[in-house]
């Protein structure tokens, strides 16, 4: 669904990205894994065609992102932000379906707010959420609101940026049960940027860890604590000691 081939990007003298090469099948969920700063957001925005990479090629379903229009592209893509991202002054309905209130393709306000309902269903939360706006929400409930909106319009590939920030484990543990049911339900495809080792094992068909502006490793989950490489084996593991040197 998504390849990457020799990617590099530049911020003047910082070379972000030095030739990353990926390969995202259709329908599997990919995480990728690497410090912070590492350049996991940038892979993201290139692939949405918000940052131009210097050199090299992505494609989304074969086509190259450069040569699409961008409202095209970017009508596969569903996404969930980083720190939700919700619109304080909408309604939790609208927020979960401004997309779907947008453009030629446009739903009627009742119905794109039945859309909304049932997809608040789908991540668990009641239709009396609806009407509340999102400060009148916990951190997690908020998380689920994202959710449904990165599902509302039914889309190809789903993007989770860092998607268990900020919640407790037994909330953490819903949102990426909540992750890996809608991804295979849908069959859509994943990509997932997260440090949270415990939800790259729950969500996780393939991994790819970001150093030093390439891919480092990549392989089946299956494969990841067998690996010998010794940065891979440093990063999930937490450890100090290591070829990946702490900033500090």
């Amino acid at each position: 669904m998504i390849t990457m081939k020799d990617i590099h990007k530049a911020f003047g003298q910082n070379r972000v990205l030095r030739g990353v090469n990926l390969v995202v099948p259709k329908g599997k969920s990919m995480v990728i894994i690497g410090g912070s700063g590492t350049g996991k957001s940038i892979l993201l925005k290139c692939i949405l065609g918000l940052v131009n990479p210097d050199s090299g090629v992505i494609t989304v379903a074969g086509e190259d992102v450069t040569h699409t229009d961008r409202d095209v592209l970017l009508s596969r893509f569903g996404m969930l932000f980083q720190g939700g991202a919700l619109f304080d002054s909408l309604p939790v309905w609208h927020n979960v379906a401004f997309r779907l209130l947008r453009g030629k393709a446009a739903l009627p306000r009742a119905e794109a707010r039945a859309v909304a309902i049932e997809k608040l269903r789908r991540v668990g939360l009641k239709p009396d959420v609806a009407d509340l706006f999102p400060a009148e929400l916990s951190g997690g409930m908020q998380k689920r609101v994202g959710l449904a909106r990165a599902i509302a319009a039914e889309p190809e590939i789903i993007f989770f940026d860092e998607p268990t920030t900020g919640l407790d484990p037994i909330m953490s543990g819903v949102i990426n049960d909540l992750i890996r049911e809608i991804v295979v339900e849908m069959g859509a495809t994943a990509m997932t940027i997260t440090h949270d080792m415990t939800s790259v094992r729950a969500i996780a068909d393939e991994v790819a860890m970001l150093h030093d502006g390439i891919i480092q490793w990549t392989g089946p989950i299956g494969d990841m604590d067998a690996s010998p490489d010794p940065y891979l084996q440093q990063f999930i593991h937490g450890r100090a000691k290591g070829p990946i040197e702490a900033v500090r």
